[in-house]
């Protein structure tokens, strides 16, 4: 295995662990009968967050990095010959991504050029199979893989006017970027718009998926590719060529569309410079080469703003044909190991601390909740055997007069029940006010008429307008939301405080539902945006239709955050009452077996030393359930802990620390 492939099995393995750890607690807390419906629901969606869990790399490059041999060199080298297409000149035509479903035969999907012009997202079409040419994969033969693979290299020639209505810009000279025109003054175009390849890799299998992008024409006129796909990549290798050297173009990419320092993205953020074996002479000694490399790789974070440790040269070529042949003197030269672990560490880590950061902060609050439960109970059988222990030798008169108390205590704490079921009616009303501001349906109106408007605007001015109208719309719903759940969380802190004062339950305090991340992100959106329009040069039918499609793919974004932001907000709302909701069914359990044990006791039905060595066997028993469940907690906590690669430290984060 190479070194990517060593440290994703080792953080699957992590992944893995974490999965049974959370397992066996869901198994436990049910053989136990602790946890309530809400709790295993939220241990559902754990499991199911760690079952899904996906890990996107991204391969960036204008064409003729070699980029697809790169691919070829880290990830399929094992099957002994090139995957994806790899030659001179333009191979990837269009953004392809590479993965695996288990339960479907492996086969490469295709998008028409043509879906462009209707407006629909590629996200979007994802959901209608009959839009995709589909064609099976025979991966028992390596050629016809790497034979029916050639079509996204495929492209087609139409008109001008055809090219434009799809927002493909037309290279108007030689070293104009755009779509190439042929001596005959047609237009040469990708055939497909979007190719996705089911492939049963062993990386694929366990989760990794790969998307190649072919450079700034995909990048310029897919919106969604910058939207969205990019973003939400964990690493993201941006190619360059030591034998063109850094273009106009590159830095381009790379500042639009990469190195956004206002974004906060900048972690796993790799810069190739493939092709170092054209600086191969055999004219001159290994050490020239090697200075006139690591000249290269000075321009090349100097052009680029970057620190020159972030600059990886390699060889993807010889480091394919070094693995391929097994040859450990090219695959060294190739410097395809430096990259590789480098890719591991910046990558995986960074992946690894987003799942224990999520993952634990679930586990904190459902471990909490647990204990809570947990002591409730304790102390309502320790008050309970005090109780009893106060009767002995008494008479039949004080033994009534205790079961008054609690017959008083248990009207009491129903009258309490009657303002929680109110207060619980204006729970209700204050979370339909919630979720009006949340409404997708409303959503999509404003979505509606903020299209009408671009569609009669006739400047770029006046397009620009209204989209600034409609981002701000956006904010200030986001604000609404936050305004709304801060009024929740103060209705519900009353409710717990007051429950706690009267009733002596445990003091928690109810947690708020953050919209930072959601503002952050239509911010992200709005700011990709207007960089769009700032720095448009398109001519005026290309330009409407660019701007349609990054108009759908901007709202398309937006009302994901918003369906996003309504799950959430749906957890929350069911989070925040479960806590009380738990200790109010505890407290009325207890109530009820102090009065049950009392009435017994009248009755001689019991003697006092048999109620009250059940109780000790109660008390022994919830005692026993409390230190399993700090051993529960403790074995996800240093799973939570450990490193997720062979090569990375353990760093704890005290906050997710799960242990009592």
């Amino acid at each position: 295995m190479n070194n990517i492939e060593r440290q994703f099995e080792a953080y699957s393995a992590w992944r893995s662990g974490l999965f049974e750890a959370v397992s066996q607690f869901r198994a436990w807390l049910r053989a136990q009968e602790i946890a309530d419906a809400q709790v295993d629901q939220r241990l559902d969606q754990v499991l199911s967050t760690l079952r899904d869990d996906k890990l996107y790399i991204a391969f960036v490059a204008e064409f003729s990095r070699g980029k697809s041999e790169l691919i070829n060199a880290i990830f399929f080298a094992g099957f002994g010959q090139r995957v994806l297409p790899s030659s001179a000149g333009r191979t990837t035509m269009c953004p392809t991504e590479l993965a695996y479903e288990r339960n479907s035969d492996p086969f490469i999907r295709l998008l028409p050029i043509e879906t462009r012009t209707s407006g629909t997202t590629v996200s979007e079409l994802k959901g209608f199979p009959d839009e995709w040419t589909t064609i099976p994969l025979d991966v028992r033969s390596p050629d016809k893989v790497a034979e029916t693979l050639q079509q996204i290299a495929q492209i087609k020639t139409v008109s001008r006017d055809v090219a434009q209505s799809m927002g493909l810009h037309v290279a108007e000279a030689e070293t104009e970027n755009g779509m190439h025109v042929t001596a005959d003054g047609l237009v040469e175009i990708p055939r497909w718009r979007h190719a996705i390849i089911n492939f049963p890799h062993p990386l694929l299998d366990q989760g990794l998926v790969i998307l190649d992008t072919p450079g700034l024409n995909a990048l310029g006129t897919e919106p969604e590719l910058t939207l969205s796909l990019l973003p939400s990549a964990h690493a993201v290798l941006f190619i360059l060529a030591a034998d063109t050297g850094v273009t106009k173009s590159d830095i381009q990419v790379w500042h639009d569309f990469i190195s956004n320092p206002q974004s906060g993205q900048t972690k796993g953020r790799l810069v190739v410079l493939n092709k170092i074996d054209g600086l191969w002479d055999e004219l001159r000694d290994w050490e020239e080469v090697q200075r006139e490399i690591e000249r290269q790789t000075r321009e090349t974070a100097k052009h680029l703003g970057v620190s020159e440790r972030n600059i990886y040269p390699v060889s993807a070529q010889k480091a394919l044909l070094g693995k391929i042949r097994n040859d450990a003197a090219i695959l060294e030269r190739s410097r395809i190991n430096t990259l590789e672990t480098a890719l591991g560490k910046e990558l995986l880590p960074s992946k690894r601390d987003i799942v224990r950061t999520n993952i634990g902060g679930e586990m904190i609050d459902i471990i909490k909740a647990t204990r809570t439960v947990l002591t409730q109970r304790m102390k309502g059988v320790q008050e309970h055997m005090e109780e009893l222990e106060g009767l002995n030798g008494k008479n039949l008169d004080v033994i009534d007069h205790m079961m008054d108390k609690v017959k008083v205590d248990k009207e009491h704490f129903e009258k309490s029940l009657q303002r929680f079921q109110a207060t619980r009616s204006i729970f209700s009303q204050q979370t339909n006010v919630l979720y009006s501001h949340l409404n997708l349906k409303a959503v999509d109106k404003l979505i509606a008429e903020t299209k009408r408007d671009m569609e009669i605007s006739l400047t770029t001015s006046g397009l620009k307008t209204r989209m600034q109208t409609f981002f701000k719309q956006m904010h200030g719903i986001m604000e609404d939301v936050a305004k709304q759940s801060q009024e929740i969380k103060e209705l519900m802190e009353g409710v717990y405080k007051k429950f706690q004062e009267e009733h002596g339950l445990a003091n928690i305090k109810p947690h708020g539902f953050s919209v930072m991340k959601y503002l952050r992100e239509i911010k992200r959106v709005e700011d990709k945006h207007m960089q769009f329009f700032s720095g448009m040069s398109l001519l005026v039918t290309e330009q409407k239709s660019v701007t349609r499609r990054f108009y759908e793919s901007a709202v398309a974004r937006i009302r994901a955050i918003f369906a996003t932001a309504n799950r959430d907000a749906d957890n929350w709302l069911r989070t925040i009452m479960s806590p009380m909701e738990s200790q109010v069914r505890e407290h009325q359990i207890q109530l009820r077996r102090r009065l049950e044990s009392i009435k017994r006791i009248h009755k001689a039905s019991d003697t006092l030393d048999d109620r009250l060595n059940e109780l000790k066997d109660v008390r022994d028993g919830i005692h026993a359930q409390d230190q399993a469940l700090e051993r529960q907690a403790e074995t996800i906590t240093q799973i939570l802990m450990a490193p997720a690669g062979p090569d990375a430290d353990a760093e704890p984060l005290p906050d997710l620390n799960l242990s009592a």
